[in-house]
């Protein structure tokens, strides 16, 4: 009997003990807040709002990126709604024109504060790509290959 009145005791203490040291790690500052770090401030996006939700995209973008990929780059599906492309145009500063040019970019302020590379730069741009004009008939010509003048007069000499 007294052996089951220790291990209840016992089992009561345990209990006592893991829910204040439960209470203690809830209550413990973040490591970043106990560091002073703060979050980064980003610029907002140029859209009205993003394809997905704030947290949604904070916790999910690379997923949401690598799904992509596979779907252009693997099945030949290409859609614009998590492309990589999508997010450098919406992203980029007002200041750097760019995602990745300065700690303070969209993308570069989040993954310094996390402390994870960004090697997605390795392979594409950082800027959205500047809108090329409509080529005209006389920019085509001035751009053709004299080898390739025969072929497109009849085989008449310029």
């Amino acid at each position: 009997m007294a052996r089951l009145d220790l291990a209840s005791k016992l089992g009561s203490w345990l209990r006592f003990a893991a829910l204040i040291g439960a209470a203690a790690v809830l209550a413990a500052p973040s490591f970043q807040a106990a560091a002073g770090v703060d979050k980064p401030k980003l610029e907002r996006g140029k859209g009205e709002r993003c394809v997905e939700d704030t947290d949604f995209m904070r916790r999910n973008h690379m997923q949401l990126l690598k799904h992509h990929r596979d779907e252009t780059m693997h099945r030949g599906i290409r859609t614009t709604k998590h492309s990589l492309k999508g997010c450098v145009e919406c992203h980029a500063s007002e200041k750097t024109g760019s995602v990745a040019a300065t700690k303070e970019d969209f993308c570069m302020a989040c993954h310094t504060y996390a402390s994870v590379k960004l090697d997605c730069w390795d392979c594409h741009a950082t800027k959205p790509m500047a809108k090329k004009p409509a080529k005209t008939e006389a920019a085509a010509e001035a751009k053709t290959s004299p080898l390739m003048a025969n072929t497109q007069n009849g085989g008449a000499k310029p």
